[in-house]
């Protein structure tokens, strides 16, 4: 199937001029409606997407459930539960996006074979949101800016994830890379022209658009808002895409007790945390904004670039751009030097220019800042985007968290570069601070247990005893709410076919290993396709009408009682002492760790 940009999907009236064709924000009248709101709700947009997407999952969980092999249970009474799916895939650099990229493959109808027996596919159809930040931000916006394609399709594009030569976007061919610099070059001069201020993230999503997005203008005049109007956001064939970033102002240092969560929809950006509690119309990022309200007859256009979006969500990357000085090709070495020059040394922090929150009768420093300055959404250490998906307004019933970090190093019983659930540690800590609102987030163990129990090396449950979460509530001093968070499926990146434990760092892979790394994660995802446990569709199935149950006062069939009995955590702790040489296996008998 050929690849169609999203640009030729776009109405021929969307571009309001020639300036909708350029990197660079463009003018354009201000709408009479207040570009800002407080963030007591769903935008109307969404919650008008949601009441069509709603109607669309319903048949497809119904199909999914039907052929999951339950056993006790007629499947055809959940059809009409509005059962939301949220997908959320860490950061992590190349390792995340590959691997994700399996993970999220499994969960396709459309990947061949997905829809054999013991399979995952037609998951990613019954599902509500899938959000990622960071390596799972560029894997979320490479698929949905190629018009919701499938990763098979991206993985035979010639144009499109080639990842062997790094910085040089046209691989050995000199001529082409250089031109493709001069071109960005072109794009970071006109955004300045424009009045804007630029950082590295505008060179980094630049480039990150040449690997993920259309060949012909290498992701120039792709704007985030603009799914928006595309076929499948509007009929509701995908489900929401939400990338993560995090506010953190240079020269400071943020945990999960303190950041503040930003996310980005295409309708739009902001956050739920109790210090901003604002979104604003993503389309209109750039305008000079008081108060919600355009300060000038003329607001901005363009500004929400999907690739320079991606960048802001890794941002953590952006110091990579710097050891390209060091590369033996000096002309890309001048073209990097030429382009960074006079740009903030505060490689790892992307801006918002104006800040479009700035208020004068706030208080809070991000509010009264011109600037909105943005990390890396995994910086605070919650390397999975759960925020937008355990917020209450989103009734979200479960997530299928796919965590490809890299926690442990090379001391670590089971070696580097591997998953020991910090991310679920930190998204738990942080529902007991002020930033967290009282929302709650599952009990879950410390990264010590993880390992030591091997939890990151099978499939694993969290939150599937509601009875037990009543102390959650009792506990916080900041609860606002008694709703129940959603059932976690925790999937961990782990060796089922190859060693996929890559360094984050790691900027080159040949298509041999990318595609190695993707059946890794598709493998992850299917259990090995069910050969490790043949029960996993029919556990996971469970797992997905659990909450819907509970509500329902019902009790679980005997086959899924089984599988909760086996994937369910149960509250043990374990030292990693306790191991006395023993590494814990995987079910089929295969150790995972590596020295």
């Amino acid at each position: 199937m050929l690849i169609i940009p999203i640009i030729g999907l776009i109405s021929s009236g969307y571009a309001e001029n020639i300036q909708a064709s350029s990197y660079a924000p463009y003018h354009v009248p201000c709408p009479e409606s207040n570009l800002v709101r407080e963030a007591t709700r769903l935008s109307h947009a969404e919650q008008d997407w949601l009441s069509i997407r709603d109607k669309v999952t319903g048949p497809q969980l119904d199909a999914w459930l039907e052929y999951s092999g339950l056993q006790g249970m007629d499947t055809h009474t959940f059809s009409n539960s509005s059962i939301r799916i949220g997908l959320a895939f860490s950061g992590g650099g190349y390792r995340a996006m590959l691997s994700g990229a399996g993970q999220l493959a499994a969960l396709d109808s459309r990947t061949q074979n997905a829809l054999e027996s013991k399979h995952m596919g037609g998951l990613l159809q019954a599902s509500s949101y899938i959000a990622g930040l960071s390596g799972g931000g560029w894997l979320v916006s490479s698929i949905v800016a190629n018009n919701w394609t499938s990763v098979e399709e991206l993985q035979a594009s010639p144009a499109l994830w080639q990842f062997s030569e790094p910085f040089e976007p046209s691989g050995l061919n000199l001529q082409q890379s250089i031109s493709w610099f001069n071109s960005v070059r072109e794009d970071i001069l006109g955004k300045q022209n424009a009045g804007f201020n630029t950082t590295i993230t505008d060179i980094w999503g630049r480039y990150l658009s040449a690997q993920l997005f259309s060949v012909n203008d290498h992701g120039r005049y792709l704007r985030w808002s603009q799914f928006r109007n595309a076929d499948q956001l509007p009929n509701t064939s995908m489900p929401l895409p939400i990338l993560v970033t995090d506010g953190r102002s240079p020269e400071t240092d943020i945990i999960s007790l303190n950041s503040t969560v930003y996310e980005i929809t295409p309708f739009e950006m902001g956050s739920w945390d109790p210090k901003i509690r604002r979104f604003t119309d993503v389309e209109y990022l750039g305008s000079t904004l008081l108060d919600g309200r355009p300060t000038k007859n003329k607001c901005f256009k363009g500004y929400d670039n999907v690739g320079f979006l991606a960048g802001v969500s890794s941002s953590l990357f952006n110091s990579l751009l710097s050891s390209v000085e060091q590369t033996k090709n000096r002309f890309l070495s001048e073209i990097i030097r030429s382009l960074t020059h006079g740009m903030s040394s505060n490689l790892d922090v992307a801006i918002i220019e104006p800040n479009p929150f700035l208020s004068n009768s706030s208080e809070t420093a991000d509010l009264r800042s011109f600037d909105l300055s943005l990390v890396d959404g995994g910086e605070d250490g919650q390397n999975i985007p759960f925020q937008p998906l355990i917020q209450p307004e989103r009734d979200v019933d479960i997530i299928f968290a796919f965590d490809n970090s890299a926690d442990t190093n090379d001391s670590s019983p089971i070696g580097p570069n591997w998953p020991a659930g910090y991310a679920m540690a930190a998204s738990y800590e942080r529902q007991f601070s002020p930033n967290g609102n009282g929302i709650a987030f599952p009990y879950v163990p410390d990264p010590e247990t993880f390992v030591a129990l091997g939890l990151n090396q099978q499939p694993t449950f969290f939150g599937c005893n509601m009875t037990n979460m009543t102390s959650l509530f009792e506990q916080n001093p900041y609860g606002n709410t008694t709703k129940y968070p959603p059932l976690i499926v925790y999937l961990a990146n782990s060796p089922h076919s190859v060693y996929s434990n890559t360094s984050t760092f790691t900027l080159s892979y040949g298509n041999d290993q990318s595609a190695s790394m993707i059946k890794n994660g598709y493998n992850t995802a299917t259990q090995n396709n069910g050969t490790i446990d043949s029960d996993w569709r029919a556990c996971t199935a469970c797992a997905v009408v659990l909450r819907e149950q509970q509500r329902r006062g019902q009790e679980p069939t005997e086959q899924c009682a089984n599988c909760f009995s086996r994937y369910c955590w149960t509250g043990e702790t374990k030292s990693i002492s306790d191991l006395k040489g023993a590494p814990p296996r995987r079910p089929d008998g295969q150790s995972n760790f590596v020295h």
